[in-house]
């Protein structure tokens, strides 16, 4: 098939890789001409084990190109960002822009695929935004059966793990939810092409429940364990032995607690379910306030510890949102180390080995500056563990005995 695959984030790219590897011939489209400049010539603008390889295979045979604009296919995959307003509402002009770039390229019996999170009924509205614009087409409607010629509109939601995606595309059991039941069947044939795991099939409205709900799920839980740790500090407890010990019960699974929740699901699409009954999810608005409300109360104890030194230094270990990759996305790492430099004005030494260069935030702020991990240790009065990256958790804590530390991602825990 021909396939276009509109946004090479950390979604599309990968993606668009598998698909061309399975055959297809691929069209990866995104609106920064710098991301289609590195796709052309066989690089990923982000860090993803084995994705230089399969990228690279992909657009030496021929099979994968990029174009800041689409073209003609046969199926065309939507995986652009869906962000949150000031307002925590869902944020769907990416999106919207993205359909706008295809309306015209339509053509009877394609198929369109949405892999971004959205609220329950958007792919449905984009099915009647396309049904607006071109009513030359027919369009599927829900429950009843699709007429010959049709196009095909449906629901697919990612479910990868950046640091495993290529793996987790393949094996993980995928969603589709079609407009119709012919649309479902349509979209379940492609991704058969490349994914082991099952394939559920389903209506739009559905998909997209699911797939909030997956994440909102993991919001709550994470923060009960984020309310734990708060409690834990106050009693005088050891909140990872306590933890350990509590998940001993075989039907007690409490997750561990961190410096807040990021990335581009846990911290966003839980508003998306909130979105449609704000009355009725006190239990998704109190997660989402113990969860961002994290990084200030870690900041509030390292600026505490700051104030016994006559002239601090303190090295914060993690950037990322989550443990060895490169993923600042909605990070609160970063929101802890600017509330830290913004409150205390002491030096601040960021060790994160997977940046070069610190984000525009950190970088704007006077005294804080990337080090080595040797390097800040040494210079350091105090040091936050922000991110559990895998070289941190292989340190030594004899080596931190003299500092004082504020382990807020469980690294030294034993």
């Amino acid at each position: 098939m021909r396939v276009s695959v509109i946004g090479l984030g950390y979604v599309g790219l990968p993606t668009a890789a598998m698909l061309a590897a399975r055959g297809h011939e691929v069209l990866g489209c995104d609106v920064n001409p710098a991301v289609v400049a590195a796709v052309n010539a066989a690089t990923p603008h982000f860090a993803e084990p084995d994705l230089d390889m399969l990228l690279a295979a992909a657009v030496q045979t021929g099979r994968l190109c990029a174009a800041t604009t689409p073209r003609a296919a046969d199926a065309h995959l939507l995986a652009v960002p869906t962000p949150i307003t000031p307002e925590k509402r869902a944020d769907l002009s990416f999106l919207d822009a993205a359909v706008d770039s295809l309306i015209p390229l339509l053509k009877p019996a394609d198929l369109v695929v949405v892999e971004s999170t959205v609220p329950v009924g958007a792919t449905e509205r984009l099915a009647a935004r396309i049904g607006a614009a071109r009513p030359d087409l027919l369009l599927p409607k829900r429950g009843v059966p699709s007429p010959r010629g049709s196009l095909r509109i449906a629901h697919c939601p990612e479910r990868v793990l950046p640091g495993a995606m290529l793996r987790e595309l393949a094996t993980n059991d995928r969603i589709v939810g079609g407009v119709s039941e012919d649309c479902a069947e349509a979209a379940a044939a492609l991704y058969e092409g490349f994914v082991t795991g099952a394939i559920h099939r389903t209506d739009a409205r559905t998909a997209e429940f699911a797939k909030l709900a997956e994440n909102a799920c993991r919001d709550v839980n994470i923060a009960f364990a984020n309310e734990l740790s708060v409690i834990a500090e106050r009693a005088g407890v050891d909140v990872w032995r306590a933890i350990a010990l509590a998940n001993r019960h075989p039907r007690v699974a409490i997750l561990r607690p961190g410096p807040g929740v990021g990335g581009h699901c846990i911290a966003v699409d839980p508003w998306f379910l909130a979105e449609a009954a704000p009355g009725d999810t006190p239990l998704i608005h109190a997660a989402r306030a113990v969860n961002d409300g994290k990084p200030a109360r870690v900041a509030a104890r390292v600026t505490a510890l700051a104030a016994r030194f006559r002239a601090p230094r303190i090295a914060c270990y993690g950037l990322a949102y989550k443990p060895d990759v490169d993923d600042l996305r909605e990070s609160p790492a970063v929101e802890v180390v600017a509330r830290v430099a913004r409150a205390t004005g002491a030096e601040v030494l960021v060790v994160e080995p997977y940046l070069s260069a610190l984000p525009a935030q950190l970088a704007a702020l006077q005294g804080v500056r990337l080090a080595e991990e040797a390097a800040a240790r040494e210079a350091a009065d105090i040091v936050v563990f922000l991110v559990a990256h895998r070289m941190f958790r292989r340190l030594d804590a004899a080596l931190f005995a003299e500092k004082a530390v504020v382990d807020s991602a469980g690294v030294l825990v034993g």
